[in-house]
């Protein structure tokens, strides 16, 4: 059976313009106008990923990724936010709430269609929770590949699937200076060339859930990133 997409959007001219590149790809869509409206779809049908505009009226769209993300049921539900705003604040508060990516209006729609196959891709790639499997080690940090867990100094980390390739990728590729583009292709699969901030929003998120032990990422100014071999100083 094709994804089951629910798209929502105040704007209709920007919900059918969605929801007829998403057809177009063989994609079942279903649209919301209102974050209300959003929150009754999901409990009458589970989609497969949402596309979710930042402002809404009434309930906004971060309310309704807080809620979403609240509820065991729907938390892990790949969730990309649509946002107008300019401010990066605005944007890292939904990649801090949850949402696996965002696309800044305006938007090509070729590139929503390439990001929604994307964070799918990555969903249907990530192994069951109870699989077994390589571990790897490194200072405070302990992944368990097989079952897509994380630990820092023995104390489980709550990382979204995004978090944990990225966490992951880095730790693989440690002592590797990483550009965001390569990251890009590695844990979000994107292989077009697309200017985004994403990487740099969902490394500073990681950092924060990292504690102390986010000075592990090392930025690497006008480059990227690298995960260092050695204990920060």
């Amino acid at each position: 059976m094709s994804n089951h997409i629910l798209v929502v959007d105040d704007e209709p001219d920007i919900s059918a313009l969605v929801a007829y590149h998403l057809a177009r790809q063989s994609y079942r869509v279903r649209t919301a106008a209102d974050g209300s409206e959003a929150i009754r779809a999901v409990e009458s049908e589970r989609p497969d990923l949402i596309v979710l505009d930042q402002m809404l009226p009434g309930v906004s769209g971060l309310e309704v990724l807080a809620e979403l993300r609240r509820r065991p049921e729907t938390q892990d539900i790949p969730i990309i936010m649509l946002t107008a705003r300019r401010e990066e604040r605005d944007r890292v508060e939904g990649l801090r709430l949850g949402a696996d990516d965002y696309v800044p209006k305006p938007f090509s729609p070729q590139e929503l269609v390439l990001r929604v196959a994307a964070v799918l891709r990555r969903v249907r790639q990530a192994p069951p929770a109870s699989a077994g499997g390589k571990t790897l080690r490194l200072g405070p940090f302990l992944l368990d590949v097989g079952a897509a867990r994380a630990e820092v100094d023995g104390r489980a980390l709550d990382l979204t699937p995004t978090e944990y390739r990225l966490l992951l990728t880095l730790i693989e590729r440690r002592g590797r200076v990483q550009s965001r583009r390569q990251l890009l292709q590695a844990v979000w699969e994107v292989t077009a060339d697309i200017a985004t901030r994403t990487v740099d929003m969902h490394v500073q998120r990681l950092r924060t859930k990292l504690g102390d032990a986010g000075d592990w990422i090392e930025t690497v100014r006008g480059f990227g990133y690298r995960f260092r071999t050695q204990p920060p100083p």
